[in-house]
């Protein structure tokens, strides 16, 4: 049965019935061997962006950079390619387009030469006041050269009036609207900001065995995973409205905006970020464990085993086995020597898509009532032919539990999920979603189930501690774009065009 026969929305890919990654910075300062140690830590950033890659690297004199389609290790394996990249000093971007195409020109860090020297920034979220201000920038001569809204920062700062690069920097981000993690590197300077609402995620680490004043090189990055890999040590999260400026003479912190309620996205915690990083103080393994029994307390099922679809849903399903003592089970492996390009995806290879990345383990199936573990589902696809795959293994029941909120709107802050039409919780209640995925029955942790597991009495709609737009429609952000091109279209109506 295809998708379209099922009610369910076609894919365009085995891939596209799930939130898609955002994007992954690193940056790093004083360092011996710094396009190097970028590499390592892009690569272990890879999970937030498959797309394309780069790396700006300043040895005190000139910048070099890199940049590519595909994978870190497609592009930076090349020793050859590290050596062009000379420096003490480097930033580096894993892409996943949430805006532009998926071409070279859109790949980050994106880099200019401004009178006061040349300027790297990399870029992670998005900008929803983005079109307006690219249509102002054109009419004042502005030439773009990308399609991404991230261009939008270079020409931001290069009409600053400010004359050095940080007041233009923090010049810049007082006329964007959005969410953002942003880095930069000048020929002074690495510098880190995070938006006013800290929506996306960005942290301070330190390496040591570095030499100069700072007295070790100094890291920022996406996620603590990031440092690991690079030997460095955590030493804070950039705070939501926060400036960093770390040079030779150690870091310095900024705050140009008024403090407002952070609303983090709690997403990170469901999916997004690596199960070993800590983010916001919160280590996401742990997280995701508690989500998965707090999942178990509210809609537990008789059952005969736990099985996780790997690989995010994994933590979930421990925690959802701990708590209903059912026992876990690999009952699907996931195949992860499956490449995006792998074959053609025709019709009918498409909708034999699931089967390339997992299959069923009979024995662990057959007979058994068994209780399906994700952390979302998104226009249901996947989930339909995950259900069919356990059912054609023998299995005698199948329950889905999925450890996020329905997801019933889209996102604009740096997440790629389909238009609110296309998300299968947009359009029915839980019951016609199990019908739809064939499942003999389903549940999501509820929200206020989701913040109690994040350490939270419950989701207060007064004050609530996290970005939960994708769950609760509750926009913490202006969709400035949206709403100006809504107002264009009434225009336009009314005027009979």
């Amino acid at each position: 049965m295809t998708a379209a026969a099922s009610g369910l929305p076609e894919p365009t890919s085995h891939e596209d019935d799930h939130p898609h990654e955002e994007c992954g910075v690193f940056g790093l300062w004083n360092s011996t061997d710094a396009a190097a140690l970028t590499a390592l830590g892009l690569h272990a950033l890879q999970h937030r962006g498959q797309e394309a890659t780069g790396i700006v690297a300043y040895d005190g004199q000139h910048f070099h950079m890199h940049r590519g389609l595909g994978l870190v290790g497609d592009n930076f394996g090349d020793a050859k390619v590290i050596a062009g990249l000379p420096g003490t000093h480097a930033i580096g971007h894993n892409r996943y387009a949430t805006t532009g195409d998926t071409v070279l020109r859109n790949v980050q860090p994106l880099y200019a030469d401004f009178e006061f020297g040349g300027l790297a920034v990399g870029h992670n979220g998005n900008l929803t006041n983005a079109h307006a201000l690219r249509r102002a920038l054109v009419r004042r001569g502005c030439l773009f050269q990308s399609t991404t809204d991230s261009e939008v920062f270079i020409h931001l700062i290069a009409i600053s009036l400010y004359s050095t690069v940080v007041d233009r920097l923090i010049d810049a981000l007082k006329q964007v609207v959005g969410a953002y993690s942003l880095i930069a590197l000048s020929n002074e300077a690495l510098i880190g900001a995070r938006d006013p609402l800290g929506v996306r995620p960005l942290i301070l680490g330190r390496l040591t065995g570095g030499e100069g004043p700072a007295g070790g090189g100094w890291v920022l990055a996406s996620e603590t995973c990031a440092l690991d890999i690079v030997g460095a040590e955590f030493v804070r999260d950039v705070e939501p409205g926060e400036v960093v400026v770390i040079n030779d003479q150690g870091v310095h912190s900024i705050r140009p905006f008024s403090r407002v309620r952070s609303r983090f996205c709690v997403f990170e915690y469901i999916y997004f970020a690596r199960p070993d990083s800590v983010v916001e103080g919160a280590p996401v393994y742990e997280a995701r464990k508690r989500i998965g029994r707090e999942l178990a307390r509210e809609s537990g099922i008789p059952a005969d085993v736990v099985v996780p679809v790997p690989d995010s849903g994994v933590p979930a399903a421990m925690g959802y086995s701990l708590e209903s003592r059912l026992p876990f089970e690999l009952g699907i492996i996931r195949n992860h020597y499956v490449g995006r390009t792998f074959i053609e995806p025709t019709d009918q290879i498409r909708h034999l898509g699931v089967k390339l990345k997992h299959s069923a383990n009979r024995p662990i199936l057959e007979g058994k009532r068994v209780v399906l573990v994700d952390d979302s589902i998104v226009r249901g696809t996947t989930s339909r032919k995950i259900v069919e795959m356990v059912r054609a293994a023998g299995a005698a029941e199948v329950h889905m539990r999925i450890s996020s909120p329905p997801t019933t709107h889209s996102c604009f802050y740096g997440i790629d999920t389909p238009e609110r039409e296309k998300l299968l919780a947009a359009r029915h209640d839980v019951e016609a979603m199990a019908q739809l995925i064939g499942a003999d029955s389903l549940a999501f942790i509820s929200i206020d189930g989701l913040y109690r597991a994040l350490g939270h009495a419950g989701r207060n709609p007064e004050a609530p501690h996290f970005c939960d737009a994708c769950f609760t429609g509750d926009y913490p952000i202006a969709l400035s774009d949206m709403a100006e091109n809504d107002s264009r279209q009434l225009s336009l109506l009314a005027e009979g065009r």
